[in-house]
């Protein structure tokens, strides 16, 4: 046995001074040292040997196994590398060439403009609702009813609003405002949020209108807030959006939920006389519309109006963007026109 042992631990170095590649060398560890490899079957003839030669032998097999086993690690240790050393050569890239161009994505304008107008009015202390306030889908109550709308409004016919067959009174929002009642209903005063999305109406799609469009709702409640609050920030919003003294015009108007009411204007700076499609030649193109929130509005929400007072707003985004990037057609965005993406 001695003899077979050292037999077959030349033969194994020998064979394995020759292999060149990684795989044939675990083919050979599993050959010689594997379950069913030669050591093993040389090692169950040990029961077979005089019981005073065992220990000697089994010395020798466990020596043997070492052997190979050491000279298994020195040749994968000397091919790993060259292999690494292969595939670097192979993979070397040359770092001075110019690189390929890779176009990147950029920010839909109506997202900047979002950020935007968030990014101003939280420097002016608002903070957005939660988006669980803020609901797309919606009932007639948080969208009409809560909002001091009568019952017989024309924005509740289904000419001007978008109602689901889901479920009764059930329909696409048609102003952000329904998070001001929704945000009321959860927080005391003082309050001071904006709420950006989504809304819906059942418009004519034109260069001014379209049935999907984006705004942003203002709120602010506590105690002695008046008009004069509201031109303030709303002024000095505009002063910061359009980044210069725009001229500006408030305007007497009527909204439901806000009393007084007015709508604000800012100079169009598109309009190229009575020909104008996006002002219709009046030289003013409508930003928000805004007032002092309703006293009843404030007591369906629980806050009594004979202590706290406060001001809402809602603006349209897509009007802010056409004043501030000159676009003279709403419906520019919705159309995914790379030559016009690319602009921005």
């Amino acid at each position: 046995m001695k003899t077979k042992l050292e037999e077959l631990k030349n033969q194994a170095i020998e064979e394995i001074n020759k292999i060149h590649d990684l795989k044939e060398l675990q083919e050979l560890k599993i050959k010689y040292l594997g379950r069913k490899g030669e050591l093993n079957t040389i090692k169950r003839g040990l029961k077979d040997v005089p019981p005073e030669e065992r220990p000697a032998i089994g010395e020798l097999a466990n020596k043997t196994a070492a052997e190979i086993e050491q000279t298994l690690s020195q040749i994968y240790e000397n091919l790993y590398r060259a292999s690494v050393s292969q595939k670097l050569e192979a993979e070397k890239i040359d770092i001075t060439l110019p690189g390929d161009y890779v176009a990147y994505g950029k920010q839909h304008p109506l997202t900047a403009t979002i950020n935007e107008i968030v990014s101003i009015f939280y420097r002016m202390g608002f903070t957005l609702v939660e988006e669980s306030n803020s609901p797309e889908v919606e009932t007639e109550y948080y969208n009409f009813d809560a909002l001091n709308f009568p019952p017989e409004h024309p924005a509740k016919d289904t000419q001007d609003t978008f109602y689901t067959i889901n479920a009764p009174n059930l329909l696409l929002r048609s102003q952000t405002s329904n998070s001001q009642i929704r945000e009321m209903e959860k927080k005391m005063p003082p309050l001071r949020v904006i709420s950006p999305g989504r809304v819906y109406r059942a418009e004519t799609v034109s260069s001014r209108k379209n049935n999907l469009f984006h705004q942003v709702e203002g709120v602010m409640v506590d105690k002695e807030v008046t008009f004069g609050n509201l031109k303030g920030v709303l002024n000095e919003f505009t002063r910061q959006f359009f980044g210069q003294a725009r001229p500006t015009r408030f305007r007497t108007s009527f909204f439901p939920f806000t009393e007084p009411s007015a709508e604000i204007d800012v100079q169009c700076i598109i309009c190229s006389g009575k020909g104008c499609r996006t002002c219709s030649g009046s030289g003013w193109l409508e930003i928000l519309g805004s007032g002092m929130i309703d006293p009843n509005v404030l007591r369906t929400v629980n806050i009594d109006p004979e202590v706290y007072s406060g001001f809402a707003f809602g603006m349209g985004v897509e009007r802010l963007a056409m004043l501030k990037f000159a676009i003279n057609d709403i419906r520019l965005f919705f159309n995914n026109d790379v030559r016009f993406l690319d602009q921005f």
